[in-house]
């Protein structure tokens, strides 16, 4: 049976048999079938979930997940080697990239992270939030992840 990594936490999950026909036709994969997960806290502080986790078959190397994070929880510290798209769909959020601005993102925006910048991103402390996660997988992986983001880091002020 193929295996995906999950791509927050690289953890091997099996891929459906529905999902692997993408490979020669069209596939859906329907949103009662689709496996919810909680963020390994490893990698995550505060309660969030991962919803939809897929990784593409060769030639492709895309993979994501929906992530919902509860007020007040965010990532820890990681990047992506050939970078990320977030596709906010719900709530309000805080991103940053390392020694840039913390910046708020909301419902409708679409975020963009370069490959190999170190960065976070969560909820606000008020207010949840999901996104669609994308990023593609290079040499088997599509994240490295590090220290976790302190509550000092998470509370300071937006940036400009």
């Amino acid at each position: 049976m193929m295996r995906i990594c999950l791509f927050l936490a690289t953890l091997l999950l099996p891929v459906s048999a529905q999902a692997q026909q993408g490979a020669t036709g069209m596939s859906i994969e329907r949103e009662a079938e689709m496996k919810t997960v909680d963020g390994p806290a490893e990698y995550f502080t505060g309660k969030a979930t991962i919803t939809g986790q897929f990784q593409r078959e060769e030639p492709s190397r895309v993979s994501g997940a929906i992530v919902h994070f509860e007020p007040g929880a965010r990532t820890a510290w990681h990047t992506h080697p050939a970078g990320q798209t977030l596709v906010v769909t719900e709530g309000v959020g805080w991103t940053q990239i390392a020694g840039g601005p913390k910046l708020e993102f909301r419902a409708g925006d679409i975020l963009w992270c370069p490959a190999e910048h170190k960065h976070w991103h969560g909820a606000t402390p008020h207010e949840g939030m999901t996104h669609v996660a994308i990023q593609e997988v290079v040499n088997g992986t599509p994240v490295t992840w590090m220290e976790k983001v302190t509550d000092e880091e998470y509370l300071a002020p937006l940036g400009t």
